[in-house]
């Protein structure tokens, strides 16, 4: 079996994160469903990940997956493949939870259903504050950071960072917090830690086997004249909230997908 060997860059507090990580977002349909079917294949796909030499997992609260997740992780060291040690696993706390107290309640849940005692980073996964009925609960993300710094103190994590901040919100954040983020998770790539996700393992394996070569300046040079300002991800049924990181647009999406409002974790939906 073909392996890959991925270098690392060290965090702020001395972690090592491997420089290409493994994502495990499903997606929604084009019902705005969410494509939990695939999460056999997902569950095939990231044993091969592991089993090739991939050490960085990145989920989240949203993704559904969890559980799956911690039943290969946990396979995986049973059978000898990896220690939990050698793997970096990030998750990330959802909208509903951004009251400080509500926010070690939520990752303690993501371990329950990951059946780990920690993750090795967590995030806020938006700087908004939406509650499961949609209600803008206008939460100032400092409040939210500051959970984290709980349950980085408490020992539930080894690191904390933010996702999807903007860069006003970022230097908000470094002016009012205690530990300064490990990350900020955005759509951007460009001499940072990267997290494609496939279900083919033909392309777990490429997406990997890119570190024998460099780009030198003129290289990036060129590729940049691709840049049209263009974002895959722009939730714009939340542009008119409190906090929402993007340039807001003309014709936003009316509503936002019941898809991340409500769910329960697992293949069958049914794991709080």
């Amino acid at each position: 079996m073909a392996k890959v060997n991925i270098p690392t860059f060290k965090l702020n507090n001395g972690l090592e994160m491997p420089a290409l990580g493994y994502g495990t977002w499903l997606g929604l349909d084009e019902k705005n469903v969410f494509n939990i079917q695939d999460a056999p294949k997902l569950v095939e796909a990231l044993s091969y990940a592991i089993d090739i030499g991939y050490r960085h997992i990145d989920t989240a609260h949203l993704y559904r997956v969890e559980p799956e997740i911690g039943q290969v992780v946990k396979r995986k060291i049973t059978e000898g493949v990896v220690k939990r040690e050698d793997l970096f696993i990030t998750t990330k706390v959802w909208q509903h939870n951004h009251r400080e107290a509500d926010v070690e309640k939520s990752l303690r849940a993501s371990l329950k259903r990951l059946d780990m005692d920690y993750v090795d980073l967590v995030l806020i996964h938006w700087p908004m504050s939406i509650s499961s009925d949609g209600v803008d609960e206008k939460i100032d993300y400092l409040k939210t950071y500051r959970g984290l710094e709980a349950a980085l103190r408490a020992g539930l994590t080894r690191a904390i960072g933010v996702s999807n901040f903007n860069l006003q919100q970022m230097s908000r954040l470094l002016d009012n917090c205690n530990v300064i983020p490990a990350t900020n998770q955005i759509e951007y790539q460009r001499g940072i830690a990267t997290i494609p996700k496939s279900l083919t393992k033909s392309r777990i394996l490429e997406n990997a086997s890119i570190f024998d070569f460099e780009l030198d300046e003129k290289d990036v040079a060129e590729i940049a004249k691709f840049d049209n300002g263009y974002r895959t991800d722009v939730p714009s049924f939340w542009q008119e909230y409190e906090n929402y990181p993007f340039d807001k647009i003309p014709e936003p999406e009316k509503e936002i997908p019941l898809s991340l409002l409500k769910w329960k974790n697992g293949a069958n939906l049914d794991i709080d």
